[in-house]
């Protein structure tokens, strides 16, 4: 059992709760995520890792309500316990395995939307702690779905947040932060952006027209979290892959965003998932170790 230290709502339908994962703690790094499962017949959850201390042994995450599952788990309290908690899953962020000399040479933006906050905060933290000051764009629909604000201005080289309405920061799109940060003479040598599909759609069509290299985190489409169920099958430069098992991070420029966010509208239904896998075959999910 993986107990919970503290639990809390950050905003509206939006919870955060850190858990006691040894095993987890010692060995992740930015950009992995765990699977939770509240009891034994309960649903897997992917989620991606917000935070992490390998002396307390724990690990933070931060959810949405979505459906049936994630609202059961938002009325779980500090105390209660997971039945599973494993990870850390899917690949590490790249940087962390560069050459930090190298690294320190490089400009890097971080574009955060809503929830994409909470996965964008440990590698800015990361980064942080090796003397790398990122500027990161944090975008969000209104100032009450803002999270995570005073963490990121305490790690971020500039913060600069966005909100759809303007009823907080800048007024607009996380997209014109971006087309202004470049106006006024910033140079970018690789952006990430993680937060919803379209999101990370439109900031990959603008950055390749900026010419910065782009990486996203294909999160908000796992399912299953082990590529057996094939809902994350996404083509990154004319190649299937799965976000669970060869990403969840991926060259921006690369993927087809369309074919992805068409994948998970028909993904929802049962007929949908039927007509999926009759259409792709022994291609429908990668956890077998042998598609191609």
């Amino acid at each position: 059992m993986y107990k919970i230290l503290n639990a809390k709502e950050l905003t509206t339908n939006i919870y955060q709760m850190e858990v006691e994962a040894k095993r987890v703690a010692k060995s992740c790094n930015p950009g992995q995520f765990i699977i939770a499962r509240m009891d034994a017949d309960g649903e897997r959850i992917p989620l991606t890792i917000c935070d992490y201390d390998r002396e307390k042994g724990t690990i933070t995450i931060v959810f949405q309500i979505v459906g049936a599952s994630t609202q059961k788990m938002a009325a779980l309290k500090a105390g209660d316990s997971f039945h599973d908690f494993v990870g850390p899953l899917g690949c590490a962020s790249e940087f962390v395995s560069e050459d930090l000399e190298e690294l320190k040479k490089k400009k890097m933006l971080f574009v955060a939307g809503g929830v994409g906050t909470a996965p964008v905060y440990p590698q800015v933290k990361w980064l942080h702690e090796h003397g790398i000051a990122a500027d990161v764009i944090v975008g969000s629909k209104t100032k009450d779905l803002l999270i995570l604000e005073k963490e990121m201005e305490a790690v971020a080289g500039n913060l600069y947040v966005t909100t759809d309405d303007g009823s907080y920061g800048r007024s607009g799109m996380v997209t014109q932060v971006i087309k202004d940060l470049v106006a006024e003479g910033n140079h970018y040598d690789v952006c990430v952006a993680i937060g919803p599909m379209i999101m990370m759609k439109f900031v990959c069509l603008l950055t390749k027209e900026l010419e910065i290299p782009t990486i996203v985190s294909l999160n908000p489409i796992m399912v299953d979290g082990t590529g057996m169920c094939g809902a994350c099958r996404v083509t990154v430069g004319g190649k299937v892959k799965f976000a669970c098992v060869d990403g969840p991070e991926f060259d921006g420029h690369q993927v087809d965003f369309d074919e992805a966010m068409q994948r998970q509208q028909i993904y929802k239904t049962k007929e949908g998932r039927d007509f999926l896998k009759a259409k792709e075959g022994d291609t429908h999910h990668g956890g077998c170790g042998n598609c191609q």
